[in-house]
């Protein structure tokens, strides 16, 4: 497909993915407990084929064994060409805060147990309609004998997970300051969920071999297949002890040290990642402007050359996209600051208004042949209405008003969220639709310690 050309467009250097030994490497990856093997793949393509004219001079040159029979090639004859390697291209969506308060479980409880996807239905489309969908599961699963709970040690439903699934989401991070509110009960329990329902996971592990091991999905379009990673870290645990230090990906924010999550980024490279897409929770809530440190950290990544998208989580509030300078040549790495709350109780009776919002990431990427990936970027704005039950909504689908919420209500949040946001990245009025043929969760490995 043609790529779209507009200012702002970043690209990623890397290899040619060459099928047969994707597959070859997938094999031996899992079975190093790896995801990818991007060491074993050649660097360089097979040599051309010789013109018609040049193979029948070389087979004009060689000896014929005597016994032989075969007539010699005619002049006229043709080689067929091979066809030219085609582009890669996804879609891809990413959303803020899955911040699950007791009111919020309280409105997706039913006679026989919870359906949260009820409360997202307004929002699906947006969802199912993307090739990858990456939400931010700030809260741990409730273990075996602990009732859920909310502010401030969270403990959410099982269900809510299976939920997430439903809507369309193919994976979520889940490095936060929430990850062991439940300790390392809490860390196994949300990990086991997302297994059980076919999601990815990435930010916390139950073993160190996992922990060592990059969230990936495979992308194949055509006869070629491209991986995407996505790593997630969080700037603490609210003082909460970590059983573990590779229990939960951190990295300190006070020294504005993107240290941890460039390294990681590295490592998902050599592990196989053509795309490395970096969620990072950090830093300072219910403010819409980042952060010094923020942007600093953000910066760091940028320059590093090793990620091709930031999703920013943690304030709570929508806050700038923005293509930063640097990125893997040098054009940009767009950088979502903040993506707000995606479904939550947030709002002026706790916080801030802005909390009722939050931003939908879209973004279509295109991995060339050579393995240069262009990344476009835009965003929807969506918003909860908590006093609906909690319903999710994009904003410009109930510019009339919804539920609760008055047309002027609406019209105020969409400017919150525009406002925001900035005017970098566009904003989307129609979902996405799908650009992959086909796009598999490659399972990590909680096997041994």
């Amino acid at each position: 497909m043609p790529r779209r050309d507009r200012p702002g467009h970043a690209r990623t250097p890397g290899a040619t993915r060459l099928v047969a030994v994707a597959a070859v490497a997938l094999v031996a990856g899992a079975a190093a407990g790896l995801m990818g093997a991007r060491d074993l793949r050649e660097a360089a393509e097979a040599p051309p084929v010789a013109s018609p004219v040049a193979a029948v001079e070389a087979d004009d040159a060689s000896p014929v064994p005597a016994a032989s029979s075969s007539p010699a090639p005619s002049p006229s004859a043709t080689v067929e060409p091979e066809p030219e390697p085609q582009p890669v291209q996804f879609t891809l969506v990413a959303a803020g805060d899955v911040l699950p308060h007791t009111p919020v479980n309280d409105s997706a409880r039913t006679a026989d147990g919870y359906d949260f996807a009820a409360l997202m239905k307004g929002v699906e489309r947006y969802v199912a309609g993307a090739d990858l969908a990456l939400c931010h599961m700030e809260v741990p699963v409730s273990p075996a004998g602990v009732a859920p709970s909310g502010y401030p040690l969270f403990s959410a439903p099982k269900q809510l997970v299976r939920d997430l699934g439903k809507v369309g989401w193919d994976g979520c991070s889940t490095a936060s300051n929430h990850t062991v509110d439940r300790g390392t009960a809490g860390v196994e329990a949300t990990l086991d969920a997302f297994d059980a329902a076919g999601l990815q996971h990435s930010g916390s592990a139950r073993t160190k071999k996992e922990a060592a091991s990059t969230a990936m999905y495979e992308v194949t379009s055509g006869d070629r297949t491209v991986t995407v990673a996505n790593i997630s870290f969080s700037y603490g645990t609210n003082g909460m002890p970590v059983a573990s230090p590779w229990q939960v990906d951190l990295f300190d924010a006070d020294d504005a040290d993107a240290g941890p999550i460039i390294a990681a980024a590295r490592q998902a490279r050599k592990q196989g990642a053509d795309v490395v897409i970096a969620s990072v929770h950090c830093c300072v809530e219910y403010r819409t402007e980042p952060t010094d440190a923020q942007r600093s950290i953000a910066t760091q990544i940028a320059e590093s050359g090793q990620v091709d998208l930031y999703v920013g989580h943690h304030a709570h509030v929508p806050q700038p996209i923005e293509l930063l300078p640097g990125g893997p040549t040098g054009e940009g790495m767009w950088t979502a600051f903040g993506l707000g709350n995606f479904l939550s109780n947030q709002g002026t009776q706790c916080c801030v208004a802005a909390t009722t919002n939050g931003v939908l990431l879209s973004a279509t990427f295109t991995v060339d042949p050579d393995g240069a990936v262009e990344v476009d970027a835009a965003w929807y704005g969506t918003t909860v209405d908590r006093l609906a039950r909690h319903a999710v909504h994009v904003l410009t689908d109930i510019r009339d008003g919804v539920g609760t919420l008055s047309a002027g209500e609406v019209g105020s949040r969409l400017a919150a969220v525009r406002d925001a946001v900035g005017d970098e990245a566009p904003m989307r009025k129609r979902p996405v639709e799908p650009l992959a043929d086909e796009v598999v969760v490659v399972p990590r490995t909680p096997s041994a310690t």
